[in-house]
């Protein structure tokens, strides 16, 4: 069992795309082995981890 230890605080930040007007808005936190996203107008809720390589692929596919 893999057990994901808590990301502090200081380690987030929001994406560039995010606008202060309320919408869509994401926070990301780049860990070795790990990225970890979260919704930052409810960061209580569980943030979604993901392998490195995914998180590039993903960001790739997002900027076409």
């Amino acid at each position: 069992m893999n057990v994901e230890q808590p990301v502090p605080e200081s380690t987030w930040f929001k994406s560039s795309y995010s606008s202060g007007a309320g919408g869509e808005c994401l926070e990301v936190a780049a860990c070795p082995g790990r990225v970890h996203v979260r919704d930052s107008k409810d960061t209580t809720r569980a943030a979604l981890a993901v392998e490195p390589t995914a998180w590039t692929a993903f960001v790739h596919f997002a900027a076409l």
